[in-house]
């Protein structure tokens, strides 16, 4: 028995499944999908196994991530449930994992009650930097037991970041990072933008301000320090990078940014209602 399948595999599902690969290789994952051509060119790339339905999935493997949208997700665990008691009978224990936004736990457990027995659940929430291995996934793992949470973890591995939160974080999470690269992206435009308007060819203000993002965000992580702290070590007294951060302040970037995030974490929980 394989170790993952991915039932859906769209955007989201598609680049967990290339991270799983380069996890826990292409030998132990298996895809499906309702549009059976695109698991096959996906399972072509990657050198991974297709089947041919949902429920063939969970003979297949023993985690099941559930690549669908939230109003998908009611139809496929009803039809999962009697495949999942099926293996349940014969000492196969299945897990689920769901990446659907807004979709709470003990929301799903209902539709899984044909498998007649508490079938573990975990909920992540990765944003799109998973595609790179540079993602921020949030985990929940409701009453999973913590072997299959660690199972969870080591498939997820090549993602980027996993971080295990309270299922009542997960709309604040996703307001940060899910929501995040898009309140990025904007700024690192901005950046180049700025450097053509200095006289910096478009492509190479591109690259350097893309490649300055990305290692003034490692230096945070790696080192540690506060981002105010590393931001002071930048700017020496009457110079061109405090002149720059006094526009930023005029400018009201830290209270856009917060209120960006604010705004997107108010409307996951609407959307979550």
């Amino acid at each position: 028995m394989k170790k993952a399948a991915f039932i859906g595999v769209g955007n989201m599902g598609g680049a967990l499944a290339r991270a799983a690969c380069r996890a826990i290789g292409p030998d132990q994952v298996v895809l499906a999908n309702r549009t059976p051509a695109k698991a096959e060119a996906l399972a072509a790339e990657l050198g991974c196994t297709v089947v041919d339905s949902a429920a063939d999935a969970v003979w297949a493997a023993e985690y099941l991530f559930l690549g669908v949208k939230p109003n998908g997700m009611r139809p496929l665990l009803e039809e999962l449930a009697p495949q999942i008691l099926d293996r349940h009978r014969v000492g196969e224990e299945k897990v689920v994992v769901s990446m659907a936004a807004g979709l709470v736990i003990k929301d799903m457990r209902p539709h899984l009650a044909g498998a007649g027995y508490y079938v573990p659940v975990v909920r992540i929430m990765p944003n799109t930097c998973v595609t790179v291995g540079k993602g921020m996934t949030a985990l929940c793992a409701g009453e999973a037991a913590e072997a299959y949470i660690q199972g969870v973890e080591e498939i997820l591995s090549a993602t980027g970041r996993v971080e295990r939160i309270p299922e009542e974080l997960m709309d604040q999470f996703s307001a940060v990072a899910g929501c995040g690269p898009a309140f990025v992206y904007p700024y690192i435009e901005a950046l180049a933008d700025g450097g053509v308007a200095a006289g910096l060819p478009r492509r190479q203000a591109l690259e350097y301000a893309a490649q300055t993002v990305l290692g003034a965000a490692a230096m945070v992580l790696e080192s540690g320090k506060h981002p105010g702290q590393l931001k002071d070590e930048v700017c020496s007294p009457g110079g061109s990078t405090i002149a720059g951060v006094a526009e930023l302040e005029r400018g009201g970037l830290r209270a856009a940014a917060i209120n960006a995030v604010l705004a997107a974490c108010h409307k996951n929980t609407q959307l979550g209602k």
